[in-house]
Parts: structure tokens; C-alpha cells; sequence
């Protein structure tokens, strides 16, 4: 797949809100309420893309974005060393296709860049293909649980070691 990664602009909005529809209806409708294509997700994004602080870099495949992930400051818990992997969702027919561990590299290096010592992300706990890609990409879960434990907590060293790499 040829792949071009770059940063969103408010006027990405509407291929955003609709990769994130389908990434989530997708992966994770059978666990939440299945979300709509619509002007208030559109809006919704569009605000978000414009708005900081997140960082947000899209995948795009030709003249289409296939996939996403938003970079920034932790928001739960604050910490000034602690990065957040905000959301990353792919777009169901680039699934497997390299799209998301692409994504991962680029936001791992983004917090790295930004100076912080270790990333964090949120995800549901029992979205078995999000913890799966997740572990596979270096993050561990942390133990850490929030909204009454529908969603728990993965952490990962952003610190190189010997040779430059990250564990």
C-alpha cells in the first residue's frame, strides 16, 4: 500500500470523523453504542483538528485518509513526562495492511520528540484486537483503570537504550 503519512488540518474533518466511524462501528461496535456519520461528528472533529493541543497525523492512501492517531500531553493523569497516544483508528479496509503500525511509529516518535520519558493510552477492556495490536507494538498494560473499568491503561518507555532502540 502506498502510504503517506502527514499532519490533519481542520479541513481533514470530514475524512477523519468518517475513518473514525468505520474504524469504530468496525472494531468496537459490539461493545459501545455504534456511532453515526454525521454533521455533529464532523463538527465535532473539525474542532478537534483545529483546536491543539493534540497533535493529530494522518495516513493517507492516494487521495483517500486511511487512518489516524492523535498525539499529546497525558490527560489523566497529568504529568509533565507522561505522553498520551490519544486515539489511533484505521479506516476497516487498510486493517492489516501495515496502516497502524505506521501510524504507531510516527506517534511513538512524535512524544519522543515532544521530550517525554513514557507514552499512555486508554483503550476498552475487552477490545481483544486493540490489546492485541497494542502489546505487539511495545506497550504493556499498566494495571490503571478509569470510567467504572470499562477502560484500562497501557503504558510503554518512550526512552531509547543501547543502539537507539525503545523497549
Amino acid at each position: 500500500m502506498d502510504l503517506h503519512l502527514r499532519l490533519a488540518s481542520r479541513a481533514d474533518a470530514e475524512e477523519v470523523a468518517r475513518v473514525y466511524v468505520a474504524s469504530w462501528n468496525e472494531g468496537f461496535g459490539h461493545l459501545m453504542v455504534p456511532r453515526v456519520l454525521d454533521a455533529e461528528q464532523v463538527g465535532r472533529w473539525s474542532r478537534d483538528l483545529d483546536a491543539g493541543p493534540t497533535r493529530w497525523w494522518l495516513a493517507q492512501s492516494g487521495e483517500s485518509v486511511v487512518g489516524f492517531a492523535g498525539t499529546g500531553a497525558s490527560r489523566d493523569p497529568i504529568d509533565p513526562a507522561l505522553g498520551e497516544l490519544d486515539t489511533i483508528a484505521v479506516a476497516p479496509s487498510a486493517w492489516r495492511r501495515g496502516v497502524g503500525r505506521r501510524l504507531m511509529d510516527r506517534a511513538l516518535d512524535d512524544l519522543r520528540e515532544s521530550g517525554y520519558q513514557e507514552g499512555i493510552l486508554w483503550t476498552l477492556a475487552h477490545y481483544e484486537r486493540g490489546r492485541t495490536f497494542y502489546e505487539a507494538t511495545g506497550w504493556r498494560a499498566s494495571g490503571e483503570v478509569r470510567d467504572a473499568g470499562r477502560q484500562i491503561g497501557f503504558r510503554r518507555s518512550l526512552i531509547p537504550v543501547s543502539g537507539g532502540r525503545v523497549d
